[in-house]
């Protein structure tokens, strides 16, 4: 079940990714380019199809590959921590608040799943142990 949740919700940041992309095109062929914005959102947009290949790949494997889906349920966490606290200091909009819903989940879903996958504990996926024989 864990594996096919890490494997469909990675497959999800393909969409997500090539919709900031479009956002990045957005902003630089509007009537004013807003500068300061193309960059980070081509960025960003790579980072998540970065992410969606990662855990697509690590879901194949997750005994192994847990520190990959591990370190993404932290990112996702992350994006929820910094929901809770720009929204209310007006530093983001407040249809941010939706984040919470999708990554929350998604995030507790994969450190928790990672860490009964491997029977191992929070810091010890931290630092990206398994327990599982090294290749070779």
């Amino acid at each position: 079940m864990l594996k096919k949740f890490v494997y469909w919700t990675g497959a999800s940041d393909f969409v997500v990714g090539a919709l900031t992309w479009l956002g990045a095109v957005g902003v630089a062929m509007a009537d004013t380019p807003v500068k300061g914005q193309f960059v980070p959102l081509i960025t960003l947009g790579t980072f998540l199809l970065m992410a969606a290949a990662c855990l697509m790949w690590a879901s194949h494997d997750l005994a192994v590959r847990a520190p990959v889906v591990f370190w993404q349920g932290l990112v996702r966490l992350s994006a929820v921590c910094a929901v809770l606290y720009a929204v209310p200091h007006r530093l983001s909009e407040v249809w941010e608040y939706a984040l919470l819903g999708i990554d929350g989940p998604i995030g507790l879903t994969y450190v928790i799943g990672s860490m009964r996958v491997t029977g191992k504990s929070f810091f010890a996926l931290l630092r990206c142990e398994t327990g599982a024989p090294a290749p070779g």
